[in-house]
Protein backbone atom coordinates (compact mmCIF):
# COMPACT_ATOMS: atom_id res chain seq x y z
CA UNK A 1 0.00 0.00 0.00
CA UNK A 2 1.55 3.68 -0.94
CA UNK A 3 0.95 6.44 0.90
CA UNK A 4 0.43 9.79 -0.20
CA UNK A 5 0.56 13.08 1.39
CA UNK A 6 -2.22 15.69 0.49
CA UNK A 7 -1.79 18.50 2.50
CA UNK A 8 1.59 19.68 3.50
CA UNK A 9 3.73 23.12 3.88
CA UNK A 10 5.73 23.63 0.61
CA UNK A 11 7.52 27.17 1.42
CA UNK A 12 7.08 30.33 3.41
CA UNK A 13 7.67 33.82 1.42
CA UNK A 14 8.43 36.43 4.16
CA UNK A 15 9.93 40.07 4.43
CA UNK A 16 9.65 39.84 7.72
CA UNK A 17 12.30 37.04 8.89
CA UNK A 18 11.56 36.69 12.42
CA UNK A 19 8.00 35.48 11.74
CA UNK A 20 9.61 32.46 9.94
CA UNK A 21 8.37 29.36 10.97
CA UNK A 22 11.32 26.68 11.52
CA UNK A 23 10.65 23.17 9.07
CA UNK A 24 10.17 25.21 6.02
CA UNK A 25 11.68 25.86 2.97
CA UNK A 26 11.95 30.16 3.22
CA UNK A 27 11.74 32.94 0.69
CA UNK A 28 13.02 36.18 1.98
CA UNK A 29 12.07 39.28 0.20
CA UNK A 30 13.29 42.73 0.43
CA UNK A 31 9.23 44.61 -0.71
CA UNK A 32 5.80 43.66 -0.79
CA UNK A 33 6.28 43.57 -4.45
CA UNK A 34 8.89 40.74 -4.46
CA UNK A 35 6.80 38.64 -2.03
CA UNK A 36 3.75 38.86 -4.14
CA UNK A 37 5.86 38.19 -7.33
CA UNK A 38 7.65 35.22 -5.33
CA UNK A 39 4.16 33.66 -4.71
CA UNK A 40 2.84 33.92 -7.57
CA UNK A 41 5.32 32.23 -9.26
CA UNK A 42 5.51 29.53 -6.40
CA UNK A 43 2.28 28.81 -6.52
CA UNK A 44 2.73 27.95 -10.35
CA UNK A 45 5.98 26.22 -10.22
CA UNK A 46 4.90 24.02 -7.19
CA UNK A 47 1.23 23.81 -7.83
CA UNK A 48 0.31 24.73 -5.12
CA UNK A 49 -1.52 27.31 -3.28
CA UNK A 50 -0.29 31.13 -1.01
CA UNK A 51 -2.39 31.98 2.15
CA UNK A 52 -1.39 35.21 4.11
CA UNK A 53 -0.66 34.33 7.60
CA UNK A 54 0.36 37.67 8.70
CA UNK A 55 1.65 40.93 6.87
CA UNK A 56 4.74 40.34 5.20
CA UNK A 57 3.88 36.19 6.43
CA UNK A 58 2.72 33.74 3.43
CA UNK A 59 2.71 29.85 3.13
CA UNK A 60 2.24 27.79 0.56
CA UNK A 61 0.69 24.72 0.76
CA UNK A 62 -0.53 21.43 -1.43
CA UNK A 63 -3.97 20.97 -0.59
Amino acid sequence: MSTTIQKFILATVTTTPEKVPSGTSVFYCKTDDELQKICANLEAILDGIAHELDEGLFIIVKH
